[in-house]
């Protein structure tokens, strides 16, 4: 059979239902092997980063490969930053790039190219993938496909290209004379004394937290911390990657910690005298630059299943490198428990931190409200989405200001998901990613939320959304600039506003989102919003809603540099703060 017929065939035993990819000559051999297929069907995206985050979102949602698909040069070049953010946020997928003939390939000649948009896209990506290979010899394809499926789920999870020339894209292969990949199978790694020694600071602790983070959800283990919380009664927060790992309606959850967390989970960050990270990096944008100051008076435990994570950023008391899952099933097994009246006088601090400094304006005053300002508050808005997302609804963030009031203020069930760019962190990638996950979840109620300025970048692909008829549902809030890169100029550079409003522009979205096919309307005024979130959610078909803010809302609270966990800006009354802390006050 040809090789490329064996490829896709290889990529439907995957369980692999739809692949996201757009037209180019270097994948010709390729495209006409998925002519008139419906497993695995073709998904036509109108830019390659587009298709690469459509990949992403495929992939997050369903928790198995995603596949995208571009030709050679540009084609491959632009799935670079989706192909990044896949390695940053440990998502697995599979990127297949078409390339020239191998005669028409440079290899080690000193010209800078021989073929038609020859690029050497293997050596380009070749640091944020766990492997990328470029396919010189036919009669190898089976070893690298399925070298490739291993390597994208085993360990910390992530992207694999592989970059296929036309000729070997044609060529003739056996598929029963073809070498296979033999993975090692390799026992998990014994947990031995150290579950002991964490029973033990269990029973010691009195201010012990959970630290959820986006490993928790990749290693399918959110049941297993729910059975952990149920046992111990802990407070848990959560990292902007862990957000839907919890429930946020439990009485256990404790917010999102962080430089844009919620004040009160910082605060049971600072004060809690355990801690339980589980899949987290423990990156500067949770712990604040002064990683030193992060939960300074708390034994620490840490487990993820990357070696290399642990301790990179705080030292832990305790390390385990390990599948998330396996930890808590162990853990779980031995039935954990502390003493109910000590961890119910901290839940009772913890809720009174949460009561203190709510993440959005409350009825009949802002009293303790970060924040704040005329019009449409977006923390509000967040939180009056909440009541009209559907159950099993996908939520897909952007980046950006929109980004973190959503992440602040959103109550995310446990039946939902919310899905955001960690570590690369690219504006315009939730509407992409939002097609991804529509597609890997047939019929599910989908939701997309941005800015003005993200939502520009792949604007293209409400073509996509109306093509397919997909649920997905726009929430576009708009404030006529680069609002995140806007509050900082005006932090530090005395709001000298140099390409976030200055020389920004946008069109008027509503006519786009019109021209596109998609029921489109603008709401400017608070008493407008619920009645235009019944609009949006009235019916199955894809629709689009503006929500126009105040140009200079901010982000609140917001942690500066230098300063410890707990004491964000607006910074609080010392002596408000030094009442609220168990040990001494960082000045």
């Amino acid at each position: 059979m040809k090789l490329s017929d064996y490829v896709v065939e290889f990529i439907a035993t995957q369980g692999v239902t739809h692949i996201f990819e757009v037209c180019g000559g270097a994948l010709a051999h390729l495209l006409d092997s998925l002519y008139g297929r419906s497993n695995p069907t073709v998904v036509s995206m109108h830019h390659e980063m587009a298709a690469a985050m459509a990949a992403e979102g495929y992939a997050r949602v369903r928790g198995t490969l995603g596949v995208a698909m571009a030709t050679s040069g540009p084609g491959a070049t632009n799935m670079i930053t989706g192909i990044g953010s896949c390695f940053f946020d440990s998502v697995p997928t599979l990127f297949i790039t078409g390339q020239v003939n191998t005669y028409e390939f440079k290899f080690d000649r000193p010209v800078r190219q021989v073929g038609f948009q020859e690029t050497d896209i293997v050596e380009i990506v070749r640091p944020i993938t766990k492997e990328a290979v470029l396919v010189t010899d036919e009669d190898r394809i089976r070893y690298h496909l399925e070298r490739a499926s291993h390597l994208a789920m085993e360990g910390r999870r992530g992207p694999v290209l592989l970059d296929i020339p036309l000729n070997i894209q044609r060529a003739e292969v056996d598929p029963a004379t073809l070498e296979g990949f033999e993975e090692a199978v390799d026992g998990p790694e014994p947990l031995g004394e150290g579950l002991d020694q964490v029973i033990e600071l269990l029973r010691e602790a009195s201010r012990p937290v959970i630290l959820a983070g986006g490993g928790v959800r990749i290693a399918d283990a959110c049941r297993g911390l729910e059975e952990l919380v149920f046992r111990t009664g802990i407070p848990v927060v959560c990292s902007l990657m862990g957000l839907d790992s919890f429930p946020h309606d439990h009485p256990c959850y404790a917010g999102m910690i962080g430089t844009y967390g919620n004040r009160f989970a910082n605060l049971a960050i600072a004060n809690c005298d355990l801690l339980i990270a589980l899949g987290t990096r423990l990156d500067t944008r949770q712990t604040g630059t002064r990683p030193d100051t992060f939960a300074r008076g708390a034994r620490i435990v840490h487990v993820d299943i990357d070696p290399f994570e642990l301790g990179s950023n705080v030292k832990p008391d305790l390390a385990f490198n390990c599948d998330i899952s396996a930890f808590l099933s162990a853990l779980n097994s031995l039935e954990p428990s502390v003493d109910d009246g000590r961890i119910s006088a901290w839940r009772e601090v913890v809720d009174g931190y949460k009561a203190r400094f709510p993440s959005f304006p409350q009825p009949g005053g802002d009293e303790g409200r970060d924040g704040g300002g005329d019009g449409i508050d977006p923390n509000r808005l967040m939180n009056k989405l909440s009541s009209h997302l559907p159950e099993a609804a996908i939520i897909s963030v952007d980046v950006g200001q929109i980004q973190m009031w959503a992440a602040q203020s959103l109550l995310v069930r446990r039946s939902q998901r919310f899905l955001t760019e960690g570590g690369m962190a690219c504006m315009g990638s939730a509407l992409p990613m939002a097609i991804g996950a529509s597609f890997a979840r047939p019929g599910a109620p989908v939701v997309v939320i941005a800015g003005d300025g993200g939502f520009q970048i792949n604007i293209q692909e409400l073509q996509t959304v109306f093509h397919h008829r997909l649920p997905i549902k726009i929430i576009l809030i708009n404030n006529r600039c680069y609002g995140m890169v806007r509050q900082f100029q005006e932090q530090y550079f005395e709001g000298r506003l140099q390409s976030t409003v200055v020389g920004y522009s946008s069109p008027d979205f509503v006519n786009v989102a019109k021209a596109y096919g998609i029921p489109a309307k603008r709401v400017s005024i608070e008493s407008e919003v619920e009645e235009a979130l019944d609009w949006l959610f009235q019916d199955r078909a894809p629709r689009f809603l503006e929500v126009a803010i105040d140009q200079g809302s901010l982000v609140t609270p917001k942690l500066s540099v230098n300063r410890p966990l707990e004491d964000q800006d607006p910074a609080l009354p010392r002596e408000e703060l030094r009442a609220m802390m168990t040990l001494e006050m960082l000045e």
